[in-house]
């Protein structure tokens, strides 16, 4: 084999081909340069370029760019589509849950301006009993109930009979409408205090139980 150690750059063997490729950034572009075979005496050899192929490849990097590009664009299309999709959808449920609050405090406000205001005197203390007997099915009018509170005790809530054979048992009448002890808790309507001396709890238990004995309040004409 013949020793090549002098041979300068553009000195090369003659029965020797050396390739050299470029690589393109996007794609494999290749350069081919080779060496010819000589005459017979050491020369350059021509470098053989192959354009047609060189610019397929750049046209076909180009067209992948572009595609990456078009990708990227229609991501961000779609991620922009869905935000506002999200923000109206946002947007709806906040101004329905807002709506909601709206409608109940309207309906809070509509209920307290129906809930009625009764005076504190006998006059308020018998409708707001007839409403609660109404409720609770429980007959009666305003005349049989002024009626006959009148005759028990004229008006008085703290009113107390220290005389009659209940008293001498041990359980006086007692209230707007004379009730013993036993009677309010058998007949106290739910609701209503537990104090016997309250005026509405101790109309609404004598009415209640003037309706279990006598039907109505109003067929009472005389101690019960």
């Amino acid at each position: 084999m013949p020793e090549f150690s002098n041979l300068g750059p553009s000195r090369l063997p003659k029965t020797h081909k050396i390739s050299i490729a470029g690589v393109a950034a996007l794609g494999a572009a290749a350069l081919a340069l080779t060496v010819l075979p000589g005459t017979g005496e050491s020369g350059t050899a021509a470098a053989a370029v192959e354009p047609a192929a060189f610019s397929a490849t750049v046209a076909s990097t180009r067209t992948l760019s572009e595609s990456v590009t078009k990708q990227h664009v229609t991501a961000d299309k779609q991620a922009q589509v869905a935000a506002k999709a999200k923000a109206a959808a946002d947007a709806k449920a906040k101004a329905e849950a807002e709506a909601k609050k709206r409608d109940a405090a309207a309906a809070a406000s509509r209920s307290a301006a129906r809930k009625p205001v009764y005076a504190n005197n006998l006059d308020g203390w018998i409708r707001q009993s007839l409403d609660i007997m109404k409720s609770k099915g429980i007959p009666g009018s305003y005349e049989g109930l002024h009626r006959n509170i009148m005759r028990e005790s004229t008006g008085n809530p703290m009113a107390i009979n220290g005389w009659d054979i209940n008293a001498i048992n041990g359980v006086p009448s007692k209230g707007l409408l004379q009730v013993i002890q036993p009677t309010f808790n058998a007949y106290h309507v739910p609701g209503t205090s537990w104090n016997i001396y309250d005026p509405v709890a101790n109309i609404t238990a004598a009415a209640n139980y003037a309706a279990d004995k006598y039907g109505s309040m109003d067929n009472v004409n005389s101690a019960y």
